[in-house]
């Protein structure tokens, strides 16, 4: 019993040590965790979203708030200047105000 566990670690060595050669790789997966977790408390909430339009508009927000979050950008700052422009804004250059392109309009208006 002892060395199917040895077996398994040494066939995936490499990418087990991986880390020490790339400080930029977490030896754990605890941060991946966190960071799904509030999506996941939620997911019964999902099923009460009324209708399958619902639920895809619902997603698609979710989506877009979690980008915003991965760009370091404050949600509620960058949806509030992007549902008051969207309307001024040329369809040539809505990919502007998409959250890994936005700029905020003045440099307090964005809280980290």
């Amino acid at each position: 019993p002892v060395s199917e566990p040895v077996d398994y670690m040494l066939k995936r060595w490499d990418g087990f040590t991986s880390f020490l050669e790339d400080g930029r790789i977490c030896l754990t997966n605890n941060a991946a965790e966190r960071a799904l977790r509030g999506f996941a408390l939620g997911r019964k909430s999902w099923l009460f979203a009324g209708s399958d339009r619902g639920a895809e508009r619902a997603a698609f927000m979710a989506t877009l708030i979690m980008s915003a979050k991965l760009n370091d950008i404050d949600p509620q700052v960058w949806l509030a200047d992007v549902l008051t422009s969207i309307a001024d804004t040329p369809i040539s250059r809505l990919e502007q105000l998409l959250p890994w392109n936005w700029k905020p309009k003045t440099l307090g208006a964005q809280a980290a």
